[in-house]
């Protein structure tokens, strides 16, 4: 007998509200750092972004270059919603991620999908928003969450790093509302499992950004 599902705490999500920061796929002291070329996100390639270069924020400014993907997110007790981000699912992606980024359209946030299990850190070199981050291993398993600051008017090298201390193969990224609730309004916590739905990879979200029960 199939067992019902029921929505839980993500049909809270708030409309526009979440961005992300960026991630790295190698630094220089070998963990992923938050930026490459003008992201933040761990350089692929260990490059270190221009400190010189770079532009203040801009109301407005969605991500560009990427496409969508529908997440499955299945709370402890069950519930179970879907919700669109943005995908971060190359190198160069993940190091550009949300830098720069102050709207999420559509989307709940951005999901960094690794190849491979990594431990590398993630900073917040020209993010403009505040960000909630949590980390999953490869089974889609909540390992744990930071909320972060941005890191605007300091050399990328100086910017704090985020890494959790379990290996993991996604993140997802939120813009944080100062409530401490952006995660959790999605049904992200201790207990959640995320999946990523096949075929669901699109331009852009083709559901609005409240999530939907499944």
């Amino acid at each position: 007998m199939t067992t019902p599902v029921r929505l839980g705490a993500c049909s809270a999500l708030l409309v526009g509200g979440l961005l992300a920061a960026c991630s790295g796929d190698s630094s220089t002291d070998g963990s992923p750092a938050v930026t490459q070329e003008p992201a933040p996100v761990p350089a692929v390639d260990g490059t270190t972004p221009d400190d010189s270069t770079a532009a203040a924020p801009t109301d407005g400014a969605l991500p560009e270059g990427f496409t969508t993907v529908t997440a499955r997110i299945t709370e402890a007790d069950g519930d179970v919603c879907e919700v669109c981000l943005w995908l971060a699912d190359s190198g160069q992606e993940r190091s550009r991620g949300l830098m720069g980024v102050t709207d999420l359209g559509d989307a709940a946030g951005m999901a960094f999908v690794f190849e491979e299990a990594s431990q590398g850190a993630f900073y917040m070199y020209r993010t403009p928003m505040p960000i909630s981050i949590a980390w999953f291993t490869p089974d889609g398993s909540f390992v744990e969450s930071a909320d972060m600051t941005p890191c605007l008017d300091t050399p990328s090298q100086d910017c704090p790093r985020y890494r959790p201390e379990q290996s993991y193969d996604l993140a997802i990224e939120v813009f944080d509302d100062g409530t401490g609730d952006a995660l959790a309004a999605l049904g992200i916590g201790p207990g959640a499992r995320v999946e990523l739905v096949p075929g669901t990879e699109a331009p852009e979200c083709d559901t609005p950004a409240s999530p939907s029960s499944t």
